[in-house]
């Protein structure tokens, strides 16, 4: 994709819909009882694999559009696959389903692509297998494929190393299979889109600071799930409205769940100037509508508990942070390392390539702000993440920058190219 400079962003504009929620949602339609109703759902591959695997498992799903229409069967509903459950390129869906396999009462064998198959997988696994799962992978379940056969399960007391909604969310979906209370306590508060849709579907979910208590519950029930659109996804055109001189972008109806807007404080930390307007509660997250205006930016440091809060959005942070005043320091994001990319890595070596000043650390990056890029021929490493983000730094750039291998933005946001297409005309 070859993206040119543009002068501004003007207009109002909506993002697909949150990729944690639309995951989420079709795996509780499946175990509850009733029909389960999705609109605003996000059509990309990865939640699209999520639908797949619940087919094989024996869910009757119909899509049209942004709308799907899970057919629930109940907690012990799901049916044995007669092949392998492919997950394409989701580790919300491999980590996730994992958990929801381990409580069954068949066996199961799960995989992805190349990327998923060096994701880290012992990090879920360890903890099921402390509430009973029998789960056998490659490097004794270090990576998938992952052959899960169905155990009865025991709630357990785990205190997570690192601070992860899909570890959490995966112990958590054991937990509705398991005898007895789970107990998990986090070092820092991370997205709790399961906690909440769970209690929504009518699961018993507390947290007292940073433990969260599950206890079972005999049913969850079906319910209509209106998914706000992603705060991941609208990170890219809040960052475009605020690098591009003389922008004022409205970007409607965007879930601001306070464990995923991180970006949001930053961004504001930075100058930038950002509103939220219009809240409101909708299928239990907040939501708001977010007015974005041109701004002169300054460096900043992150760190600390905010990181899980925009973990997805370090990426276009770092993108935006070459246009700001000053120098960003980013801290205790190692997490970055075992995304699609090693997205420490990928975002120094191809911003350097556009003229950033940019350092890898250990945990994180330096970036000078310098304010000026140069287009250049960057590199996606098959990361939907740096696609985008290397997108934006381009559209302040002085010259046309390719991004090779850009298909992976369908993996998230299938029309983003279009939609920014629609800022050139």
């Amino acid at each position: 994709m070859i993206i040119s400079p543009i002068e501004t962003v003007k207009g109002t504009i909506t993002v697909p819909g949150d990729k944690s929620i639309s995951h989420r949602a079709i795996m509780l339609g499946a175990i509850s009882e009733g029909i389960t109703e999705i609109t605003g759902f996000l059509m990309g591959e990865d939640c699209l694999a999520t639908a797949d695997c619940f087919k094989k498992l024996g869910i009757k799903i119909e899509t049209s559009k942004d709308k799907v229409i899970v057919h629930g069967k109940g907690l012990m509903g799901l049916s044995a696959p007669s092949s392998i459950l492919d997950v394409g390129n989701s580790g919300t869906t491999i980590r996730l389903l994992t958990g929801i396999l381990a409580g069954q009462n068949f066996s199961s064998s799960i995989t992805g692509d190349a990327s998923i198959q060096k994701r880290p997988m012992l990090r879920v696994i360890n903890p099921l297998r402390k509430m009973g799962a029998y789960i056998e992978g490659i490097d004794d379940g270090k990576y998938c494929p992952l052959h899960i056969k169905g155990s009865a399960l025991n709630g357990i007391n785990y205190k997570l190393p690192v601070a992860s909604a899909q570890v959490k969310s995966a112990i958590l979906f054991a937990s509705l299979y398991a005898k007895g209370k789970t107990t998990i306590v986090e070092p820092r508060a991370s997205r709790d889109h399961t906690e909440i849709m769970v209690n929504y579907f009518g699961g018993n979910i507390l947290r007292n600071k940073n433990e969260i208590i599950s206890s079972p519950v005999k049913k969850l029930t079906g319910q209509l799930v209106e998914v706000p659109g992603d705060i991941s996804s609208a990170a890219y055109f809040i960052a475009a409205a605020l690098i591009l001189p003389n922008s004022e972008l409205l970007i409607q109806n965007v879930g601001i769940n306070p464990t995923r807007s991180g970006i949001i404080t930053v961004f504001k930390q930075m100058g930038g100037n950002i509103e939220l307007i219009n809240n409101r509660i909708q299928s239990g997250e907040v939501v708001a509508d977010i007015l974005i205006r041109s701004s002169k930016l300054r460096g900043v440091e992150i760190k600390g508990d905010i990181i899980p809060k925009l973990i997805d959005e370090i990426p276009v942070i770092a993108a935006v942070a070459c246009y700001a005043k000053g120098t960003t320091i980013i801290k205790d994001a190692a997490e970055l390392k075992v995304k699609e990319s090693n997205r420490i890595k990928t975002m120094t070596s191809e911003l350097n390539k556009m003229g950033a000043k940019i350092t890898e650390t250990e945990n994180g990056m330096i970036i000078e702000g310098t304010n000026k890029l140069t287009g250049a021929t960057v590199e996606s490493y098959h990361d939907h993440r740096v696609a985008m983000s290397l997108a934006i730094a381009a559209l302040r750039a002085d010259k046309e920058t390719t991004i090779l291998n850009s298909n992976c933005v369908n993996i998230s946001f299938p029309d983003f190219f279009s939609l920014l297409e629609n800022f050139n005309r």
